[in-house]
């Protein structure tokens, strides 16, 4: 049994760290998300900071966007064009994507400012790109209704999580410890 975890090491490590990290952030995101309740922002800063964004977004590139709070349930409703198109919930404010990427990150760390470097960077890009990713949304609803489930379900999922997959695979090719050591 010695051996076997001697051998893993590392693959043991690298688990144990990531469940780690990604426990701790989901709490800290979950009781983030608890207290902002009480906060001016509703239904929480980074939901609201993101619709904000979105109808910016939209409205800086020629089209009218509105975003209002929605009164039936914890989201803001973005009006486009004068149509209710879409409405913006927690789940859409990439946090949770940032966290699972972060935990890997970190669970594969390089040196240390080479790491916070990337972990800023690579939130940032994902941050950005789930707003593009949302304006892009609004336009595909508004224009091809009818393709809406594809364009959620699939489509836009598939963007957000392929960036992910290709951060990651530029860390560890280029950055991280293992990567170094392989390379």
């Amino acid at each position: 049994m010695k051996t076997l975890f001697i051998k893993y090491k590392s693959v043991i490590k690298f688990i144990l760290t990531f469940l780690l990290v990604y426990i701790v952030l989901t709490f800290g995101y979950k009781f983030y998300l608890k207290v902002s309740i009480d906060l001016p922002f509703y239904p929480d800063y980074a939901t609201n900071l993101v619709a904000h964004q979105t109808e910016y977004l939209l409205n800086t590139i020629g089209y009218t966007a509105k975003v209002l709070k929605h009164t039936e349930e914890p989201s803001m409703k973005l009006i486009f064009e004068g149509t209710y198109i879409v409405r913006i919930i927690e789940g859409c404010n990439a946090i949770s994507v940032i966290i699972l990427f972060m935990s890997f990150i970190i669970a594969f760390s390089g040196k240390f400012k080479t790491t916070l470097l990337f972990l800023l960077f690579g939130g940032t890009a994902i941050y950005t790109v789930n707003l593009i990713k949302i304006a892009l949304l609004v336009l595909g609803l508004y224009y091809y209704p009818w393709r809406g489930e594809l364009l959620h379900s699939v489509i836009f999922p598939a963007i957000i999580y392929g960036m992910v997959f290709l951060l990651w695979m530029l860390w560890v090719n280029k950055f991280s410890n293992i990567g170094k050591n392989n390379g």
